[in-house]
């Protein structure tokens, strides 16, 4: 379930909602130490809202469309990773669509326990000051220092991100895929993968020390300036929610975003990079005769290798669909 968005301020933010999530669902699913933090002086889990309350604020949020081809029709809906508790109900075009599809495609279902059983990470050597430094960020989010020490740095830094966000009342439980995977499963929808986790490690890890140590370090800057991180995530989850696709599209415009080739690269890895399979991926799955309601990190709806142009060039309709408001 991740989905890699770009790095420096929105794109460390985003690779939070990404990596972080990876980390996290490792952590819940027996994989690592528990992620909660354990201690009042930090932002709890959010509270669930009530079946009234929830159908109260049931609506559309972000950005879907349809895919028809061969004589079928399925939906790609644009998701986010981490969620609020008031997005803990479907909106109108999700229940359709739900009622309508044969199964439901997620990069990864984040409720099947042997997709997350985390396979060998490059090792990343860290100085005592890189140490001292992830060190201080597992005590801002009350998790002892080592805490997360059987997972990648890099992730590490991602899983504070995300537990940061907690302020801001998010929670990887509440994100989309977490939710889609369950009503799926409520109404006996099988779940399939589009990706695999060695496959989205290989996006998210650099192979090279050097590159990986230079991403460590950005993440642990943005970590150390937590109003200007949680800032950048309040707008991006407020486009998001929005369903607003030409803000997304321009997000270079209100963060520091790709400053430099070592941004650029890390944009391709993560992203654009991960698109063409992706599209390869539906397609085949849309062949098989099946109608799917499949989701996939919002940023990767964005860009000239949006995976909506590829999946025009797999020879799909591809049409947005506009959002029906509350119930």
């Amino acid at each position: 379930m991740l989905n890699p968005f770009p790095s420096t301020l929105l794109k460390r933010a985003s690779r939070a909602l990404a990596a972080g999530s990876l980390a996290l669902l490792a952590a819940l699913t027996g994989n690592g130490a528990s992620a909660a933090p354990a201690k009042p002086s930090c932002a709890p889990e959010p509270a669930p809202l009530s079946a009234d309350r929830l159908a109260a604020q049931a609506k559309d949020r972000g950005l879907m469309w349809t895919l028809r081809r061969d004589g079928r029709t399925s939906y790609l809906y644009a998701s986010l990773h981490v969620g609020k508790p008031s997005w803990a109900a479907p909106g109108p075009r999700l229940r359709q669509a739900l009622e309508e599809v044969d199964a439901v495609a997620l990069e990864l279902d984040p409720l099947d326990r042997d997709a997350w059983k985390m396979p060998p990470m490059p090792e990343l050597p860290l100085d005592a000051s890189l140490r001292r430094r992830l060190d201080a960020q597992a005590a801002s989010v009350c998790l002892e220092p080592q805490a997360l020490a059987a997972i990648h740095p890099l992730l590490q830094t991602s899983t504070y991100m995300l537990l940061r966000a907690r302020s801001l009342g998010l929670d990887v439980r509440y994100g989309q895929e977490m939710l889609l995977s369950q009503w799926a499963r409520d109404r006996g929808l099988p779940v399939l993968a589009l990706e695999t986790l060695q496959g989205q490690l290989d996006a998210l890890l650099p192979s090279d020390v050097d590159a990986a140590r230079h991403e460590l370090r950005s993440n642990l800057q943005q970590l150390e300036r937590p109003k200007s991180l949680l800032r950048t995530l309040d707008t991006m989850v407020t486009v998001y929610d929005r369903g607003d696709l030409a803000r997304l599209n321009r997000y270079a415009e209100w963060c520091d975003c790709v400053t430099d080739a070592a941004d650029r690269a890390a944009l391709q890895r993560i992203n654009d990079g991960r698109n063409p399979a992706l599209a390869e991926r539906i397609s085949e799955l849309h062949q098989r005769g099946q109608s799917l309601l499949v989701a996939v990190g919002a940023m990767h709806m964005t860009g000239p290798r949006a995976l909506t142009v590829l999946l025009k060039d797999q020879g799909f309709e591809v049409t947005l669909m506009p959002r029906t408001g509350s119930r």
